[in-house]
């Protein structure tokens, strides 16, 4: 918060609801009002409002989805079309025998069939689970077992790549359902999609879910132990539709895209639900990352508000201004980010050559729904991730000598300025409600009511809140959170490795790489063939997760109980101070 990052830009909107109107006007209870109860009744479904509900009222003939195939080619999929296909999806769980509360895993990529499977299991009253497709065999054998899933949906090539080896260690997992070309499930336990689907009728009964019947599980990593599985309620889709209204500007009638892979929450929260419920068109990209192609699908689609990472508006910021002034951008009306902290450069790089400054925003997989944002009629503090949403009641805690925020003698705001942990008061409509199968785990997320996010803050007299870095060591690496544990625990599986020690280090792009210390076996030769092994290995095993960069080190730091000191080995790797080292291991 020094002087070059106070700064302020107007509000990208200068007739829009300014922030003090916003709190007057907005509440969680319009929203309930506004939502429609399932035919004679008053339960709650999301799939019911993303979708039956716009047919219902007239408007069916809307286009929902603009599927966008890696080559460019479009499928539009109006809101009557979708709402008969997850009919026929919900249709088809049953008679799998999925039942309500069960499980449903979705491996797939930003494709048409990942709203069917999404929406029509939320429809059969079952629980979506959406994986990277990026993932490699290991944190999806992980996942799977932890969700006790029953019904898998991935294509033909990711399932021979990556599951078919391990079907026999997954007790829970009874239908492998592709989606690819007929033929393509060929073998036991393996159903075609299309063919599957297209038999089933075309009318469902949506489940009658209560607000608080789970309805979401979504995997996040920590710093410790095995990802930890968040479960969201149906009741989600209230903050949901609240923050997409307020922070992403999102209005019936909108072209939205959302670049985030279906896998994150945010591909789920705000690539599906939010969307579609607010009665948006959405627009998904199978290809990766092409700027050429991105500035294409802006100008093409005539998208109106888009929401992407920090990390691709930095790769948007090396190819200059040329490229996206050689595009028609004007239907563009408002740019979202999320996934990491939006330096204040790229914040002044939209409003320059977009026309547009980049609405920063904060959210976590356990807040299932967007809690702080710059909106488009409030003035813009570059490096800033803006105000509360309203109903959200938001604070700076005190730190404690732990680094985390002190609550032995209950909770203490900060002071302006001053660094502490930002917690949120409980009981917002899309709160996570626990870690599947880890109550415990659950418990220690909350003090006084509070829900401390483990993440470092600090308040502005006027409520702007800055972020200031993680309270433990999780790697963000381009948006995507990356659990230590989980690399180290493959790392030492390979014959010569005996530890390992994983941390982020800044990227300009990624936010954060992976790098992994290895401290080889005795007789082993740590050498850049071992080197280049290693990261092969690591590479097969976690796909994405993989390290970047290997260093061989024979002296890992260890706490006095033997555990490698990542903090530690950050400094190191950074040159800063290394803070207190009372409980490090000696080196004889």
């Amino acid at each position: 918060m020094d002087d070059t990052t106070r700064r302020e830009l107007p509000p990208a909107q200068p007739g829009a609801p300014d922030y003090p109107t916003l709190l007057r006007t907005a509440s969680w209870d319009r929203v309930r009002q506004d939502l429609a109860p399932l035919p004679g009744g008053r339960s709650l479904n999301i799939a019911h409002q993303a979708v039956d509900r716009h047919v219902d009222e007239g408007r069916g003939e809307v286009v929902a989805l603009r599927c966008v195939a890696a080559d460019g080619t479009t499928t539009r999929v109006t809101y009557a079309d979708l709402r008969r296909e997850t009919n026929r999806f919900a249709h088809l769980l049953g008679e799998l025998g999925v039942a309500r509360g069960d499980r449903l895993v979705s491996l797939l990529g930003r494709q048409h069939e990942q709203y069917v499977v999404c929406l029509g299991t939320l429809k059969a009253g079952a629980v979506f689970c959406p994986l990277f497709s990026s993932f490699g065999p290991d944190p999806i054998r992980e996942r799977l077992l932890r969700s006790r899933a029953s019904v898998l949906v991935t294509t033909e090539s990711l399932y021979r790549r990556k599951v078919a080896a391990m079907r026999d260690d997954l007790p829970h997992l009874r239908h492998v359902v592709l989606v690819g070309p007929s033929g393509a499930a060929e073998g036991p336990g393996l159903i075609g999609f299309d063919e599957a689907v297209a038999r089933q009728p075309g009318e469902y009964d949506v489940a009658r879910t209560e607000p608080s019947d789970p309805a979401l599980l979504h995997f996040t990593s920590g710093t410790t132990g095995q990802p930890k599985g968040a479960v969201h309620v149906h009741e989600a889709v209230v903050a949901q539709r609240l923050s997409a209204e307020l922070a992403l500007d999102l209005h019936p009638g909108d072209v939205f895209w959302c670049t985030a892979d279906p896998g994150w929450v945010t591909g789920t929260s705000y690539g599906i639900v939010a969307p579609l419920v607010v009665g948006a068109t959405v627009v998904s990209f199978a290809g990766e990352f092409e700027a050429q192609v991105w500035y294409r699908i802006l100008a093409e689609q005539r998208v109106t508000v888009w929401y992407t990472a920090p990390t691709a508006l930095r790769m948007l910021m090396r190819y200059g201004t040329d490229l996206p002034r050689s595009h028609d951008l004007s239907a563009l009306r408002h740019v979202a980010s999320v996934g990491e902290a939006l330096n204040p450069e790229v914040v002044a790089w939209g409003a320059e050559v977009l026309g547009l400054p980049i609405h920063d925003n904060w959210w976590q997989t356990e807040t299932g729904s967007i809690m702080i944002s710059n909106y488009p009629g409030m003035p813009i503090r570059p490096g800033s991730m803006g105000r509360p949403v309203p109903g959200v009641d938001a604070a700076v805690l005190t730190l404690g000598e732990d680094g985390r925020a002190r609550v032995q003698d209950g909770v203490l705001p900060a002071a302006v300025g001053q660094t502490g942990e930002l917690a949120l008061r409980a009981g917002w409509p899309s709160m996570f409600r626990t870690y599947l199968d880890d109550e415990e785990r659950y418990r220690a997320c909350f003090a006084d009511g509070w829900y401390l996010s483990g993440d470092l803050a600090a308040l502005d007299e006027d409520g702007y809140v800055w972020f200031v870095g993680r309270a433990d060591d999780v790697i963000k690496s381009a948006g995507h959170l990356i659990g230590p544990f989980e690399v180290e625990s493959v790392l030492l599986e390979h014959p010569e490795v005996v530890e390992a020690g994983v941390i982020g280090m800044p990227d300009e792009l990624a936010g954060e790489v992976v790098r992994a210390y290895v401290t080889v076996r005795s007789g082993s030769t740590a050498d850049d063939h071992l080197r280049r092994d290693l990261v092969a290995f690591s590479r097969r095993r976690l796909g994405g997760l993989a390290p970047k960069d290997i260093v061989f080190d024979e002296h890992l730091p260890h706490n006095s109980s033997g555990k490698v000191m990542r903090r530690v080995l950050k400094a190191r790797a950074l040159g800063l101070p290394e803070g207190d080292l009372s409980t490090l291991e000696r080196q004889p």
